[in-house]
């Protein structure tokens, strides 16, 4: 195996991480890690099965859940050969080129769930304070050009990252922090001056994830400036509760992923235990939990997961 200060990138290696002070229990922690991966997969799927044959459920609020399970899926499969093979067999090693295009897709996929979250907060916005001209605003061909917006989006900002990170040379330990390739892990292992072009993932995650949260935020003062204006406080709960789904899916995927980087980044003696668990809270809790939240809290689509799996 090549040192990784070795000018010639192809041969290069990055080594992966398992949980530390673990290891008699890897076997377990790897069936454990299979199980979600399974059950993670085939919820995603189970929602994109049901709201692609239900006509019914061809709307937007279920139209941009679909978005939501087909990036969660995205994200399992990018992050999953990496994460098995580590645990069930120990593979830590991977190249330079596999581990920027890993980045690259977790990276994608991150930027274009953040939009589809937003879109949802829209979503829910518009069918809370103006629901009589909800389905005349939230076409199919409007919905579809959103969608698209947030994919283009996410692959303008991502494509620069692995452009930038092949310009640093790894001098120092060449050991990540994860079982799966992230930016900040990468550029806390360079040991040429990153300078601004270190700090571009942490800035565009400001500017853009950062900016799409404080967006979120703000739909739902409106909708909660709407909701109080309503004189029945059954309507005003019954209003609220359209949103539950929205929001701990926001819950789920913005405060594990922005507290790692922040670690990553800032706290220099944080524990690697704390590091590594909040990698995989980030990695598995949101594509996990997404499915049961909305399968549990959305009634159309509770009944026709049921009627599928009774026949």
């Amino acid at each position: 195996m090549s040192a990784l200060n070795d000018t010639t990138f192809s041969h290069a290696v990055f080594l992966l991480t398992r949980i530390l002070g673990q290891e008699d229990a890897h076997l377990w922690i790897a069936i454990t890690f299979s199980l979600i991966y399974v059950t993670a997969i085939v919820g995603n799927s189970v929602i994109l099965f049901i709201i692609k044959t239900d006509p019914s459920l061809h709307e937007p609020m279920y139209i941009f859940l679909s978005m939501l399970a087909l990036t969660d899926l995205g994200f399992l499969i990018a992050t999953m050969p990496t994460t098995l093979g580590l645990y069930f067999f120990n593979f830590r090693e991977i190249n330079l080129h596999a581990c920027f295009l890993q980045l690259y897709f977790v990276g994608f996929l991150l930027y274009t769930e953040s939009g589809v979250l937003l879109l949802m907060a829209f979503d829910r916005f518009i069918a809370i304070s103006n629901p009589l001209r909800y389905a005349s605003i939230l076409t199919l061909p409007r919905i579809a050009k959103m969608g698209l917006v947030s994919v283009i989006r996410a692959l303008t900002v991502v494509i620069p990252l692995p452009v930038f990170l092949r310009q640093f040379q790894y001098c120092q330990s060449n050991v990540l922090s994860h079982s799966y390739c992230r930016n900040e892990d990468i550029v806390r292992l360079a040991c040429s001056d990153v300078g601004l072009r270190g700090m571009y993932g942490m800035i565009t995650k400001i500017l853009t994830r950062g900016l799409d949260l404080l967006l979120i935020f703000f739909s739902y003062v409106m909708i909660l400036k709407t909701v109080l204006s309503i004189a029945s406080q059954a309507e005003c709960l019954r209003a609220l509760n359209t949103c539950v789904s929205h929001l701990c899916a926001v819950l789920l995927f913005y405060t594990p992923d922005f507290s790692l980087s922040v670690i990553t980044r800032f706290v220099k003696d944080a524990s690697p235990l704390l590091r590594i668990i909040l990698s995989y809270v980030s990695l598995l809790v949101p594509p996990l939990m997404n499915p049961i939240v909305y399968s549990v809290k959305s009634k159309p689509l509770r009944e026709r997961i049921i009627k599928v799996f009774i026949k």
